[in-house]
């Protein structure tokens, strides 16, 4: 990400004639498979996210892909991820360590070999500019927290849905993270969630909740990976009022 800047003056060697400047935009995002390899392009950036889907859950997406819904074999599968896995750890699976926030998506921890539901991590390094990590009731403290399905129904096994917060080393970096490991059946009940969190980017009490209704029924809606990243996009939204001394109104109906 990386707010305006000035544009550079036209060069005489352009192919453009016309005696107009170019307008910068307001914001400018990179996105793709090798937005931070070239260092060059990586320097240029203020604030850096990655998402990290584990091998286990590429594999089991790609079998309910490509096995149970193309009828491709599971060894034609396994054949494929091996012969891109070189290019994917030399060029694309490094670039995480240069990355200010990382979302992270892994199998879930509540059910042994469940395939179906997920546990996910939004890794908040700490010590960037202008980004302050969200965190659950005390910033800093060690929690494991299971929400009554009365207040937030859940269908998945096991628990249901596990809230938790810790502090890691990422690239060797302090980082505070935030996870849900499970589903919610209902995303109108995440505001009784939301309400447990501080430092989300937010600017009225149910700003989250309310995003993510805007999404209901995209594949991560119900589950961390859509909570989570909602509260990276408020993040973002933050950051760049931080660098560009502005304030980006949010709209609460």
């Amino acid at each position: 990400m990386r707010p305006r800047r000035s544009p550079p003056p036209p060069s005489s060697s352009s192919r453009c004639r016309c005696a107009c400047r170019p307008s910068a935009p307001d914001l400018t995002t990179w996105q793709g498979l090798h937005p931070f390899y070239d260092k060059r392009v990586e320097e240029l950036m203020d604030f850096k996210i990655y998402v990290d889907i584990t091998p286990e859950v590429k594999f089991n997406w790609k079998v309910q892909r490509d096995h149970e819904e193309r009828g491709h074999s599971i060894e034609s599968i396994k054949q494929q991820i091996e012969a891109r896995k070189p290019d994917f750890d030399a060029y694309i699976d490094p670039q995480k360590n240069k990355a200010d926030c990382v979302i992270q998506v892994l199998p879930t921890n509540l059910v042994a070999n469940d395939k179906t539901h997920l546990n996910v991590k939004l890794i908040q390094c700490k010590g960037v500019d202008h980004y302050a990590p969200t965190y659950l009731w005390d910033e800093g403290s060690d929690i494991e927290w299971v929400p009554p399905r009365n207040k937030l129904a859940s269908s998945a096994p096991g628990a249901g849905l596990k809230i938790y917060q810790k502090t890691e080393k990422w690239a060797g970096k302090d980082a505070a993270v935030i996870g849900m490991d499970g589903k919610y059946d209902k995303i109108d009940e995440m505001m009784y969630v939301e309400k447990q969190f501080a430092s989300t980017g937010s600017k009225f009490v149910g700003e989250i909740t309310k995003k993510m209704l805007e999404y209901e029924g995209q594949p991560g809606s119900n589950d961390g990976t859509g909570f989570l990243q909602t509260i990276t996009a408020l993040k973002v939204r933050e950051v760049y009022e931080g660098i560009a001394k502005v304030k980006v109104p949010a709209q609460a109906n």
